[in-house]
């Protein structure tokens, strides 16, 4: 069906209006494709339209959302989904019948806006340009080829009425999360502020074997901090490359569907602790804070502020938080002999406390689970677990054999030479095995 250029100048116009009253989701057109969209519109709108400015404009918008390669509808539901506002952020807490009355209706009425933006199509957006430049062809539409299809998308793109959409956003906003949330699983902290980790380690928990215990114990620790029950804080400590830190991440990404997230803080940040666990406060999500590989130096002051963090203060610590940590060191402040008091040197009256308070540090995590050097039993129990998982088909007295000699050669006996030799091994026998094709 086409359109006279009044027609369209009328239909752009409306569009630019409705965005301007946009209540509470303007944040959904201030990102760079809404913005190169709004471009467009006021190319497209203005009464002594040029030709060349509308395709420069139009061109703008093609390339920017085509660097994301999605549509115009799945930008317009993404950013909705993700939304910062008012209303996303207080029925993340609350049922939506204890909101506002005038709130719920803001929020169906920016719905009723954001449904008609969705509503233009890449071949109607070109249409536009065509029209109103008085061409001869349409640009090329941008149309992609993926399509999104969490429930979300299926939900609000089958709804006749976007209105009618207000108890499912609450409901998803509830689940996954809003702003920086919404947007990834893992996190990190850095430069004083929350920054998301694109590809986090895949490391899942059935690749990890030989120290069930201590999984299985941080696992059931995990599982009282999602349900919602109090959760110990944890000190991991142990022998290095026994899987410390990958256990930490794989019990991510064996919860992330129950809403556990994961914030890596570095020990040179610890000081900003404080800051970190306000802004995790109030959000439905549950969060591991990990800081990997912790120690701290004699005269190193940083550990107070994870003291806090541990044992508490005046401000309560928020529920949903717990801190996992790993170390090769049981007692997590260095100490030297010197620092001992004797009774006619010690300048301090009381040195004996201050020796105290730095032996006992790891004793505020309220569980230490050890990692114990890995035997060769042990050792080679990896290796084999490993060896299956990659299909790795070898006699099993070879691959103990060579297992021990890599472990003889390298870094000796732990979970993390077994893994490094199994990527060896796996790469060594698909260059044979393709030398042997030729």
């Amino acid at each position: 069906m086409s359109y006279s250029n009044s027609q369209v100048l009328a239909q752009i116009k409306s569009l630019h209006w409705q965005i301007a009253s946009l209540l509470l989701y303007q944040s959904v057109i201030k990102k760079t494709v809404g913005q190169a969209f709004i471009q467009l519109l006021e190319s497209l709108s203005k009464g002594d339209v040029i030709a060349i400015e509308c395709i420069r404009a139009y061109s703008n918008w093609f390339r920017t959302i085509a660097s994301q390669n999605i549509s115009w509808q799945e930008y317009v539901i993404y950013q909705i989904v993700q939304d910062e506002n008012p209303f996303s952020k207080q029925v993340q807490n609350v049922d939506i019948t204890s909101l506002s009355p005038n709130l719920i209706a803001a929020a169906k009425h920016d719905l009723q806006i954001l449904q008609n933006l969705y509503q233009c199509s890449g071949k109607q957006i070109s249409q536009w340009v065509k029209t109103i430049a008085k061409l001869e062809d349409p640009p090329i539409p941008w149309e992609p080829q993926t399509q999104r299809k969490e429930p979300i998308y299926q939900k609000l793109k089958d709804l006749e009425n976007w209105v009618d959409a207000i108890e499912t956003l609450g409901t998803h906003y509830r689940h996954f999360g809003i702003g920086l949330f919404a947007e990834s699983i893992a996190f990190e902290w850095r430069n004083g502020q929350l920054l998301t980790i694109t590809y986090p380690d895949p490391v899942k928990l059935k690749e990890l074997v030989g120290y069930e215990f201590q999984r299985d114990t941080l696992i059931k620790n995990t599982e009282f901090l999602l349900a919602g029950y109090p959760a110990l804080n944890v000190l991991l400590y142990g022998s290095r490359g026994s899987g410390k830190s990958s256990l930490v991440k794989a019990l991510l990404n064996e919860y992330s569907q129950r809403n556990l997230r994961l914030v890596e803080v570095a020990k040179s940040d610890l000081k900003d602790l404080p800051l970190i666990l306000e802004k995790l406060r109030n959000v439905p999500q549950k969060f591991i804070i990990f800081v990997d590989d912790l120690s701290f130096e004699e005269d190193d002051d940083t550990f107070k502020a994870l003291k806090v963090v541990l044992e508490g203060n005046l401000t309560a610590k928020p529920a949903n938080v717990v801190v996992y940590a790993t170390s090769n060191r049981r007692h997590l402040i260095r100490e030297f002999f010197n620092d001992r008091p004797t009774p006619k040197d010690s300048d301090e009256v009381h040195n004996w406390d201050t020796v105290q308070e730095k032996l006992s540090f790891s004793d505020r995590f309220g569980l230490t689970l050890t990692f114990e050097p890995a035997n060769q039993d042990t050792y080679l129990t990896i290796v084999r677990h490993l060896a299956k998982q990659e299909k790795i088909s070898l006699n099993p007295e070879d691959l103990d054999y060579q297992a021990l000699q890599w472990a003889t050669r390298n870094n000796g006996r732990s979970g993390r030479g077994a893994r490094q030799f199994i990527d060896f091994l796996k790469a060594n026998l698909a260059v044979f095995e393709k030398s042997i094709r030729k």
